[in-house]
């Protein structure tokens, strides 16, 4: 068989055929510049119905088909290979809202929509869309549903699937699948919509999606605290779990580290503390009661963490923080956030370094910390960890950064020559502990092989007959979750 003619998938579908390399060079290099590839052409389909005929001219063709949302994936999973030989299907320009209905507390939005457009069209309806990222100027819907993205409202909302009621999906045929079921209840047989949430495009594209709304909160309250050890973190999750309930919406754990490397490289966002503490919390409550009673609750909850008081059930022990701000003002609130949102871009301006995602069960962090810190200090000295995440919901970000070069006895660290090693040890630790290697990025091309050593035989046959049935070609965003 030839070269795919172009001009026959050019006339088969209303968008945009890029084929010059200056056009198509910015979808071709995911956000972290770790993945770079080539492409046929890419396709910027206007509608559902196009994205069909794509999909189809591409299974006539046998021709891959890579699906791109905002291309802010940090697992590898919408960027081509170097062959050249994909399509590069970008549905950016699916972005349309077609439903709002905040009766039912819905909202049907197209793939393409960024988030930060499906939050504002929930809140000009009243009401809230609690999915939140540190991309979500630029992060698609259809990305985020396709990789099953977290964020930091996880603890009270549920990730991306928890938020989704139903899909319109393309199938690797060709054909259109309206799941857009506006129900919290629909059991009329197998859950088509849970297959392809977090596929990350390897089984069809998600066109559209249906979303979960809720009421505006009230009031809400942002607090900074400063914690021992991750023990004493968790003393104060227990805490705020017995004293706020679900008003508590974000738990997040930072380490000092994490705050120098911001500081070095943000000198405008301040420390919001005086002095040095090994950890620190960041809390945040959306409530349902008003200012004033949200204000009472949350400072009678770090009154009593300051004071020693404990959860119910519990021994009263040492304070669980040691010092504590709460956010006076929502410009005080972002400034909080802002701290921890840049976590990312300072270990970037620091350097290179290696990323885990992980999860492991709430009550086994402490103790997984613990051992993967020795154990990395002792087999690779003076590495140091960038430890950051989403405690309330047992995600960290539990990343590894070179020992500083301009430190005594540690001369320059080809830290990318360690990744293997470094990934067996906190990837064997996250196994031992009950846990999963890639809790919200999806595994693309940068965990596939690994999560093909740590699940059992079974669970991978299982998972390529779903592949082999809903993608019997093959040409589904081929070599990403599955070799």
């Amino acid at each position: 068989m030839g070269a795919p003619d172009l001009t026959e998938l050019a006339a088969s579908f209303q968008g945009r055929l890029l084929t010059d390399a200056a056009d198509t060079a910015p979808f071709l290099v995911d956000w972290r510049g770790r993945y770079s590839g080539l492409a046929l052409a890419v396709a910027q389909p206007d509608t559902t119905e196009d994205v069909a005929a794509v999909v189809r001219w591409c299974a006539a063709q046998r021709v891959p088909i890579v699906p791109q949302g905002g291309n802010t994936g940090l697992s590898g999973g919408g960027t081509p290979d170097a062959s050249g030989t994909a399509l590069l299907l970008s549905l950016a320009r699916l972005n349309r809202v077609r439903a709002v209905d905040p009766v039912n507390n819905s909202l049907t939005v197209e793939a393409g929509c960024v988030l930060a457009n499906v939050q504002q069209a929930a809140r000009d309806a009243g009401r809230l869309f609690p999915l939140s990222l540190g991309a979500q100027g630029s992060c698609t819907i259809g990305g985020n549903l396709a990789t099953n993205a977290g964020g930091t409202q996880v603890l009270r909302y549920g990730n991306s699937r928890e938020l989704c009621l139903g899909l319109e999906v393309v199938t690797a045929s060709g054909e259109i699948w309206n799941g857009l079921r506006a129900l919290r209840k629909d059991n009329t047989g197998y859950d088509l919509r849970d297959l392809y949430i977090g596929s990350e495009g390897t089984l069809g594209v998600i066109t559209a999606a249906t979303l979960k709304l809720f009421p505006l909160p009230a009031a809400q309250m942002t607090a900074f605290a400063a914690v021992s050890s991750p023990d004493d973190a968790l003393r104060l999750l227990a805490l705020a779990q017995q004293q706020l309930g679900a008003a508590l919406t974000a738990f997040e754990l930072i380490s000092d580290f994490c705050i120098e490397l911001v500081e070095r490289h943000f000198p405008e966002l301040r420390r919001p503390l005086a002095g040095h503490s090994p950890y620190y919390v960041l809390l945040e409550s959306s409530d349902s009661d008003g200012e004033a009673q949200a204000t009472e609750r949350f400072e009678g909850l770090l009154g009593e963490a300051l004071a020693g008081e404990d959860a119910p059930g519990r021994p009263t022990a040492a304070p669980c923080i040691t010092d504590a701000v709460l956010a006076s003002s929502l410009a005080q609130a972002r400034s909080l956030w802002a701290i921890r949102e840049h976590i990312t871009m300072a270990q970037m301006a620091e350097g290179k370094n290696i990323k885990h995602d992980i999860s492991v069960p709430i009550s086994s962090i402490p103790a997984f910390l613990e051992q993967v810190d020795a154990e990395l200090e002792r087999r690779f000295p003076g590495v140091r960890v960038v430890n950051f995440g989403h405690l309330g919901d047992g995600n960290l970000h539990y990343n590894v950064s070179p020992p500083d070069w301009g430190t005594a006895g540690h001369p320059p660290t080809d830290l990318q020559a360690l990744q293997p090693d470094i990934n067996r040890v906190v990837h064997d630790a996250v196994i031992e502990f009950n846990g999963s290697i890639s809790a919200e990025h999806g595994l693309g091309q940068l965990r596939r092989d690994e999560a093909a050593r740590y699940k059992s035989p079974v669970e991978m046959a299982l998972m390529r007959s779903v592949k082999q049935a809903l993608d019997p070609l093959g040409i589904m965003n081929p070599g990403k979750v599955l070799g």
